[in-house]
């Protein structure tokens, strides 16, 4: 399939880290997420019920990573990712990337993050 809803540079405030200093406090990140889906009929008709409500897709991640308290990125990405999976049934895979834009180490990095991807089964 090749019809994809794509959101870049999601902004949230969330807890995620291993580090004591990242315990305690949300930090910076930002999510790219990719909704595969078909969504031909939406722009035949010009139907939003005929495709997923990107600020649906956004609220949900928003929701999963400021109630959340991860240790891992890894851990966030795929929550994010499991229930945006969960939220339209139209919907046959999600890729999300996940960054810190402030990540806590002394080498000179613009950003650390990971990317998953999840499919339906």
């Amino acid at each position: 399939m090749s019809d994809v809803i794509e959101l870049r540079e999601l902004r949230v405030q969330a807890v995620v880290g291993v580090l004591e200093e990242e315990r305690g406090r949300a930090q910076p990140l930002a999510l790219d997420i990719d909704v595969a889906r078909p969504f031909e009929g939406a722009s035949l008709h010009d139907d939003l019920a005929e495709t997923t409500n990107y600020a649906d897709v956004l609220q949900i991640a928003t929701r999963v990573a400021t109630e959340g308290a991860f240790l891992l990125l890894e851990t966030l990405a795929y929550r994010v990712a499991r229930e945006i999976l969960r939220y339209d049934e139209e919907i046959s895979a999600v890729t999300v990337a996940v960054r810190k834009l402030r990540p806590p180490v002394a080498e000179d990095v613009a950003t650390v993050g990971v990317r998953c991807t999840v499919t339906r089964p």
